[in-house]
């Protein structure tokens, strides 16, 4: 059967046979939607070369759940895709606003950041690029659509539980005489991924966040009916090469049904946290030969391992949790270069003889290329920011790859007892490093790959907390 045709009578269903929101008592409903590709090859953005998927190793999902305590319903959703665009997240929001009449400011919807995942915005270029592109935002809107349909009797609870033998700090400050140049030319303070010799490594420019944090929905008869996780670990990768995957995330969800005795109607899925200074290469320790796929399922088992531990400290699932969700637009400068690193990045990409390319900082063409792309952007960039309560738990969404003192931050100055941010909400800008980072230098400050003012982490923390305060105050 047509897939257009299928996604269309379920959207009139939910019209239709949509629940009523007066009734008292939490409800919830959850979905998964398989939107593995179709259509090869793909071009998997995560790198700084080309890496075509002719095949998939694993399927990729969109998972949602949905929540409604008689006043306020929200959704969350999870997307298997290296960072959703803004356009495409909320063309997908606005069919399922259509069909379900959820407004779209009460919709969040997050990328895990697996680097073996399709391009999400391509309009124009290969056939499959786009019609990947009509495949995501169909299977992103059925989602939000399918869970809204769902909405049954239902209970929520939330804990968390460290799982801290699997997240490093990238950043790392190295021994005298060992920094590389950057592609700028310049000297950095620390260095992204420097490799696991101690005779180069000093000490990590930074701390990590070890905990899963989960929430958790039963159905009126106390059977699991969803799982809502968050950690905040970078993709592990080492996936089979050409081949689509859905890293560790997918992974986690697939086992986690086995860990709560789900039934088929189960659905679980993983967040990416606060991760952007986070992955999971254990520095100074240098780890046995692993075959494709095969960290991958070790993280998730121990993941999955960890959120059934976080799930046995939930001492009572509540369903009479009151549900609050924010948002916020708020609108940050991007940066731009100076004259002298336009006139610099040109010169560089002015160099044709194969030697003299040989010579430059590694890179550096490719961050040319970025200074005078970013030389070409408008003064502004406007970001959306949410802020959710759900019962005594707070999440915040962030739509960058955020760095994980601001995650520890918000969690430790949130008037909430528990609190979980989640990176690559809503879409993907580039890196989110703090200020004092900025000053450190390394790959997640550059020019290009951070594009937007410097005290931006400094802004949204200020808004978050705003938000966090209110829904804390709300009746």
């Amino acid at each position: 059967m047509n897939r257009t045709y299928v996604i269309i009578s379920v959207l009139l269903l939910s019209l239709r046979f949509a629940p009523t929101t007066d009734a008292a008592g939490l409800r919830a409903g959850a979905a998964a939607v398989d939107i593995t590709p179709k259509e090869f090859p793909l071009n998997m953005p995560g790198g700084f070369s080309a890496n075509f998927a002719t095949n998939a190793n694993d399927p990729l999902h969109a998972r949602a759940f949905v929540l409604n305590d008689g006043a306020t319903t929200l959704a969350m959703v999870v997307v298997d895709n290296l960072g959703a665009s803004p356009e495409v997240i909320e063309e997908a929001k606005e069919i399922a606003a259509k069909a379900t009449g959820l407004p779209t400011e009460k919709m969040l919807i997050c990328s895990t950041h697996t680097h073996s995942g399709p391009p999400s915005n391509t309009r124009e270029g290969s056939a499959p690029a786009v019609a990947y592109r009509k495949l995501l935002v169909a299977g992103l809107a059925e989602s939000i659509v399918k869970a809204h349909g769902a909405l049954q009797p239902a209970s929520v609870g939330a804990a968390s539980h460290p799982l801290p033998d699997e997240v490093f700090n990238r950043r790392w400050y190295l021994r005298p005489g060992k920094m590389p140049l950057n592609p700028f030319g310049k000297m950095d303070t620390v260095k992204m991924n420097p490799g696991t010799s101690p005779t180069v490594l000093e000490r990590p420019a930074g701390p990590t966040d070890p905990d899963i944090t989960i929430i958790s929905v039963q159905n009126a008869k106390r059977r699991p009916l969803a799982l809502f996780a968050n950690y905040s670990l970078h993709y592990v990768g080492a996936t089979p090469r050409g081949k689509v995957s859905a890293d560790y995330f997918g992974e986690f969800a697939r086992l986690m049904p086995s860990r709560l005795r789900g039934d088929d109607n189960f659905v679980a899925m993983m967040s990416n946290g606060t991760s952007g200074d986070i992955n999971n290469i254990p520095f100074m320790v240098t780890r046995p030969p692993r075959e494709p796929f095969e960290q991958i399922r070790i993280v998730a088992r121990k993941a999955a391992d960890t959120a059934w531990l976080a799930h046995r400290k939930i001492g009572r699932h509540n369903s009479e949790a009151r549900l609050g969700m924010i948002q916020r637009e708020v609108t940050l400068n991007y940066r731009k270069p100076t004259g002298d690193q336009i006139e610099r990045a040109k010169k560089v990409l002015a160099i044709k003889d194969t030697d003299a390319i040989a010579k430059l900082p590694r890179l550096a063409q490719n961050y040319a290329r970025s200074t005078l792309r970013a030389a070409e952007r408008p003064g502004t960039l406007t970001v959306i920011v949410q802020a959710i309560r759900i019962g005594d738990l707070a999440v915040c969404g962030i739509p960058f790859e955020t760095f994980v003192e601001i995650g520890l931050e918000l969690k430790q100055r949130s008037p909430f007892p528990q609190t979980m941010v989640i990176g690559l909400a809503n879409g993907r800008h580039g890196y989110l490093p703090t200020p004092e980072h900025h000053k450190l230098g390394g790959y997640e400050t550059w020019l290009g790959t951070n594009v937007v003012q410097e005290d931006t982490s400094e802004i949204l923390v200020k808004h978050l907390l705003e938000m966090l305060k209110q829904l804390r105050q709300a009746n």
